[in-house]
């Protein structure tokens, strides 16, 4: 068996999604440190499109920037579709932004916050369970 084979794509994504949730946590930080800051826009990471698109062409065996063509070989890299998404930094500006011109919503970010860090926590408990598999599998093997 390739080594590739047992870190298998959910656990590529899992990581992935996990670097990903911890600079959004540190984007939704900011900006409820800015929450008083004249002419503040708040910020985001939006990676989610771009995560499950990669997810696809990986778990297809293709780079996202290639095109299938008849006479190509699948390649079946260990999640590297994957590695290339960064998420896009997306300003998320208030309805209606305070006289100084300050776009922060305290309410909507503290619900942004914890709605990430529940996402962010159950990532770290799903990988973590795939690693007590295969933990437990290699004991088994002796």
């Amino acid at each position: 068996m390739q080594i590739e084979g047992i870190f298998s794509n959910t656990i590529n994504l899992l990581g992935k999604n996990i670097d990903l949730r911890a600079k959004n946590q540190n984007l939704i930080a900011s900006n409820i440190a800015n929450a008083e800051t004249p002419n503040y826009t708040p910020k985001s990471l939006a990676f989610d499109a771009e995560l499950q698109s990669a997810l696809k062409n990986s778990s297809r065996g293709l780079r996202p920037d290639a095109a299938p063509h008849h006479r190509h070989i699948p390649l079946r890299g260990g999640g590297s579709s994957l590695n290339s998404v960064t998420g896009k930094i997306v300003e998320t500006p208030a309805k209606t932004p305070g006289k100084d011109g300050n776009s922060v919503e305290l309410e909507n970010e503290m619900v942004k916050l914890s709605e990430n860090q529940i996402m962010f926590n159950a990532s770290v408990q799903l990988l973590t369970k795939k690693f007590e598999g295969l933990r437990s599998a290699i004991r088994e093997g002796k």
